[in-house]
């Protein structure tokens, strides 16, 4: 499949995020042809808390729009080539879903890749919806049909997805207890909770079982846990204080503003401003977005 060539004016209408949708403003450019634009900022290497996995700043989100294992680019037909061009710019961190349905699409991208060079997250879906089958198995089968799809011995970490009950960690207390196992046993090296309400985050303060978390972060409440910023901020900074890794997700608002250049230059401040927050991911869907949003981090880290 060909890269997907775009005008400047195309581009910059057209750049979507996957854990939120962003235009790049002012920092938009094209990428030369055939080349990579490497980064030091965006590409530099993280650790997620004390969960002892190491990654890239920047990651990418393999599940805009992803419901009922599809996404915005399984259904346009482009995830194996959005996903080995993000690894040809740098990005190592790759968040996957079983409700995203992008396990086969992002091995066979990396398939051509040292597996210990990238970071695979995937998610469990444990409630009602969000996948096409009615039983839930437990978490070690479901896991084991996950590491066959991904094509890998080890998954680096597994998160039970879209928690909003403040009493998760009792309600799941089966599949927390099977994925430590599965850390113990090596076929897992990190689990945690991709958290959608304030109650199910802080759940997770003084939770010893979580690693990392998934939040929803952005300065103006979208599509946010709480619509006031201020309410989550201080529950993320108590999470990254007691070592656990944070992955922000939606920073802009799930694409609400993604046309609103100032708002997205803002966003990008605030969240890799606050200090608390390890990774953010995106999701791209076309392959020139990876030159541009690492150059945004880059300028906004500047």
């Amino acid at each position: 499949m060909g890269k997907t060539k775009l005008t400047r004016r195309q581009f910059v209408t057209t750049i979507t995020a996957g854990a939120g949708t962003v235009l790049i403003g002012r920092a938009a450019f094209a990428s030369s042809p055939g080349g990579s634009m490497h980064f030091s900022d965006a590409l530099k290497t993280v650790t997620l808390g004390k969960s002892g996995l190491k990654t890239t700043l920047l990651g990418m989100g393999t599940g805009f729009s992803g419901y009922n294992r599809s996404s915005n680019i399984t259904r346009a037909g482009v995830a194996e080539l959005i996903i080995k061009q993000a690894y040809e710019k740098g990005l190592r961190y790759f968040d996957c879903a079983d409700s995203y349905g992008t396990h086969t699409y992002t091995a066979t991208a990396l398939k051509s890749f040292p597996r210990e060079s990238y970071t695979l997250c995937s998610k469990i879906w444990v409630s009602q919806g969000g996948i096409p089958e009615p039983e839930r198995p437990n978490a070690d089968a479901v896991v084991d049909r996950f590491r066959k799809e991904l094509n890998t011995d080890y998954i680096d970490l597994i998160q039970i997805h879209c928690m909003t009950d403040a009493k998760w960690t009792d309600k799941e207390k089966k599949q927390m207890d099977i994925l430590e196992n599965l850390k113990a046993k090596g076929i897992i090296r990190a689990h945690g909770v991709s958290v959608h309400s304030l109650e199910a985050m802080e759940a997770c303060v003084g939770n010893s079982w979580v690693d990392v978390v998934h939040v929803r972060i952005n300065p103006f409440g979208e599509s946010m846990d709480k619509s006031n910023p201020e309410l989550v901020t201080p529950v993320i900074a108590k999470l990254h204080k007691e070592g656990k890794g944070i992955i922000g997700m939606k920073l802009i608002g799930a694409g609400i503003f993604k046309n609103e250049t100032e708002k997205i230059d803002e966003s990008l401040r605030y969240v890799l401003g606050l200090g608390t927050v390890d990774t953010v991911i995106v999701g791209f869907e076309l392959p020139g977005q990876i030159d541009n949003y690492i150059a945004m981090v880059k300028d906004t880290l500047k």
